[in-house]
């Protein structure tokens, strides 16, 4: 039966078998027929039951060479498939098969193509995801050893009573707890990052208004601004805007690139928070006027562990999770963060879907 949708009709492998059979069996008795003409014109048989033997197998031999001829181009395209999987299953996945047919054999060809293409992305992904893992070990072993070193220092000199006084010891015990705080604060970035990277994750979202989410997390900020010398600027719509999203995760996000405004833009006094609502979007920009991110750097500042160079290092940095975290979060949302420079100024803006 043809198969297929509108104007295109298809006729499936089943169909051409016996078509294939029909025509073999009708090439077999117009030829047998024409064979046995020209011997009986020759003379040469002239016994009934000689003639019936010889029309019989005349006549097989003529249906199997119109079978197989009339089936030679599903046989080759069979051969083919053969041949193919033979050699994904050998590891070879660059693999195309050039069958054009758009019966069964075809749609089978096509699978197998589809197959190997997606078991080789499968198995690149799968050597991506381990890259990534030994990296982060590697990161994560570098970035745990210096305070913990640190520390175990300065434990050292304490426990060997090897300080000068009381004064010396106090500070001692102090840069350990300044060192036992960061390694706090790395291990539980690690922990938040690798849980938002599990594929069962989930959010818990709800309505979010965005406006009253940033007027509140600015005023949780002006103690920090004020020991920085900062002061914040807030820009809102006029009307409510709001997102289905996880609120915990939305403040993270903001919370993430606002200690990165101030560790970095102190110089500039300054943070604006800004809440745009371009048609079916929230758009929030939070600005420092810190010195601008090189444009080389912009498209690597949401990796993981990346510090950019200059002021924005170790120093004066955490382990180059925080805006990695932030992106993540935002992906999750289905939005998109993105940082660039503009009017002496570096600006952060995270894009989602409005409701």
């Amino acid at each position: 039966m043809p198969i297929g949708s509108g104007h295109e009709r298809i006729i499936s492998i089943r169909w051409k078998m016996v078509m294939a059979v029909f025509l073999s069996g009708v090439v077999a008795v117009m030829g047998t027929v024409i064979v046995m003409l020209g011997i009986y014109s020759t003379g040469l048989l002239d016994t009934p039951s000689i003639s019936i033997v010889t029309l019989i197998v005349v006549m097989l031999i003529m249906f199997i060479l119109s079978f197989l001829i009339a089936s030679s181009g599903m046989i080759r395209d069979l051969t083919v498939i053969s041949s193919a999987v033979n050699q994904i299953a050998g590891g070879n996945l660059d693999v195309f098969i050039p069958v054009s047919s758009k019966d069964e054999i075809g749609r089978l060809a096509a699978d197998v193509s589809r197959m190997a293409a997606q078991l080789k992305k499968s198995i690149e992904e799968e050597r991506r995801a381990e890259q990534l893992k030994n990296d982060l070990i590697t990161s994560v072993s570098h970035d745990l050893r210096t305070p913990l070193t640190s520390i175990l220092g300065f434990l050292e000199l304490i426990d060997s009573d090897n300080y000068e006084d009381e004064v010396a010891l106090r500070h001692y015990v102090s840069i350990v707890h300044e060192k036992a705080k960061s390694l706090k604060a790395l291990i539980d970035d690690l922990f938040e990052f690798t849980k938002m990277t599990d594929s069962a994750f989930k959010l818990d979202k709800r309505e979010v208004n965005v406006g009253r989410m940033l007027e509140q997390l600015a005023e949780e900020f002006v103690p920090i601004l004020k020991a920085a010398e900062m002061e914040y600027r807030l820009s809102l719509p006029d009307v409510k805007v709001t997102v289905d999203a996880d609120p915990s995760l939305l403040v993270r996000v903001f919370e993430n690139i606002m200690s990165n405004s101030v560790r970095y833009g102190a110089g500039g006094k300054f943070v604006d928070i800004e809440l745009h609502h371009p048609p079916g979007w929230a758009v929030v920009k939070i600005a420092n006027y810190g010195p601008p991110i090189p444009e080389t750097e912009l498209g690597r500042i949401f990796e993981r562990f990346v510090r950019l160079e200059g002021s924005r290092s170790r120093s004066t940095g955490g382990a180059g999770l925080g805006l990695a975290i932030a992106k993540r979060i935002v992906d999750l949302h289905g939005g998109s963060i993105r940082a660039y420079n503009e009017d002496r100024r570096t600006v952060f803006e995270v894009a989602l879907r409005a409701k």
